[in-house]
């Protein structure tokens, strides 16, 4: 994709000079080239959540006509939105791509992790992830994160280097001035890329309007039986359900983010077409993350040490 800039002296309603979101697009298609370029065993880290299913339409564009040279990577915690799995299977299949899946289920069955008190599996994902990295020799993995939903992720550049251990150092970070990305990795190392980075929430439904894009329908207001803890609205499912003073309520909501069950919380909303959401949005004063993920709740620092760690 080649991008016109504005001449200078132009202003911003020069014909030559790009929207914001031709700007986003741009950016995103340059990194995911770049990695194509770069690394030999990419990898695009998949959920059936939005931002992955946005970073995926970018690298079909980025590649198009050519099939994407990467597969794409699942940690499945067990516990995830059945309409969720259904899309991103539907997804695979249609663009023929190759889905690897690490279970956090088999984890368990072997006896390696134990489920948590709270029953969220959310944080039990980050071995799965980093052994299955491991095994496949991934040397990039393409994530969805976007510097606005969390100030761990804000901290983390567009090329992340992680060790041998896929732990995380803000230390060994270095400088990405005029867009250029340094993939150097010694052996066993690999490094996360975020080609979202920069975008917000709104970007991302703004450009999910522009381009067309298809999304779960969790993501659109629906009737579902929910109950409250925590101050979120949550949905029973083989995680577990309601205890004993928690209400079931029959309530019209969405998702604004999706995760395990057991974490993410739906929230009331009458939106049900895309120009309806980003109203909705737009008009938020809370990042997705910290309205409905209890997972980033459990400390000040739970998401960096997590990061730390291995994790997303």
């Amino acid at each position: 994709m080649t991008a016109t800039v504005a001449k200078a002296g132009e202003g911003t309603d020069s014909p030559y000079a790009l929207s914001h979101l031709d700007a986003l697009e741009s950016e995103a298609v340059h990194i995911f080239r770049e990695v194509a370029g770069e690394f030999e065993r990419p990898v695009i880290l998949f959920s059936g959540g939005k931002d992955s299913i946005v970073m995926l339409h970018l690298a079909l564009k980025a590649f198009t006509p050519a099939p994407v040279p990467f597969s794409l990577l699942h940690v499945d915690t067990g516990h995830n939105f059945p309409e969720v799995l259904e899309y991103r299977d539907r997804t695979v299949e249609k663009h023929g791509l190759r889905l690897h899946v690490a279970s956090v289920q088999d984890y368990i069955d072997r006896g390696v992790l134990k489920e948590r008190p709270d029953g969220t599996r959310n944080p039990l994902q980050t071995l799965p992830l980093t052994e299955k990295i491991q095994a496949e020799r991934f040397d990039a993995v393409f994530g969805g994160g976007r510097r606005d939903e969390e100030k761990a992720r804000a901290k983390e550049r567009v090329f992340s280097l992680r060790d041998e251990f896929s732990q995380w150092d803000p230390r060994r970070q270095r400088p990405e001035l005029w867009q250029l990305y340094n993939g150097r990795h010694a052996p066993g190392e690999h490094v996360r890329v975020f080609p979202l980075s920069n975008w917000t929430e709104l970007d991302v439904w703004q450009y999910i309007a522009r381009e067309g894009i298809e999304l779960p329908e969790i993501y659109f207001a629906h009737e579902r039986d929910v109950f409250k803890r925590s101050g979120m609205w949550l949905t029973a499912g083989d995680w577990g359900g309601a205890k004993d003073g928690e209400r079931i309520e029959r309530r019209l909501v969405r998702y604004r983010t999706v995760g395990d069950m057991s974490c993410t919380g739906a929230v009331d909303s009458d939106a049900v077409t895309l120009d309806q959401v980003i109203a909705e949005i737009a008009a938020s004063r809370l990042t997705e993350r910290g309205a409905t993920r209890a997972d980033d709740k459990l400390s000040e620092a739970a998401m960096e040490d997590r990061k730390r760690e291995g994790y997303f």
